[in-house]
């Protein structure tokens, strides 16, 4: 089982992953940390928790738009798809099988690491 060492908002931690994606894991941290980033910006103080919070809504949130722009896809069919909005990118043929795994073990983290910044 493979390992990485991250960083985010200044606090260092060892993620564990299979063998072969400790890049990936790296990638879904620096997205995490320019969360960090922007939340940070809005000013004001958060605790560690707290601002994993935050982090987790906006992601919850940019998923929101997502699953209703490929519902908004599937619906109105290939056409649609041609004419979308720039930017938007079709669904691929068929989703992924690991996706849910994936998201279930980046979850369970993210709660592991909430309860253990929570202890006094």
């Amino acid at each position: 089982m493979g390992q990485v060492n991250v960083r985010v908002n200044g606090y260092n931690h060892t993620i564990g992953c299979k063998d072969g994606e400790e890049e990936h894991v790296q990638d879904l941290v620096a997205q995490i940390e320019e969360k960090v980033r922007v939340i940070r910006s809005m000013g004001g103080q958060f605790s560690e928790a707290r601002m994993l919070l935050h982090v987790a809504l906006l992601f919850a949130d940019e998923a929101a738009d997502l699953r209703i722009d490929l519902a908004r896809l599937r619906t109105q069919g290939p056409s649609a798809q041609a004419s979308s909005a720039p930017g938007l990118v079709p669904a691929p043929p068929e989703p992924d099988p690991r996706l849910a795994e994936r998201l279930s073990r980046i979850a369970e983290r993210i709660e592991s690491i909430t309860t253990a910044i929570e202890k006094p």
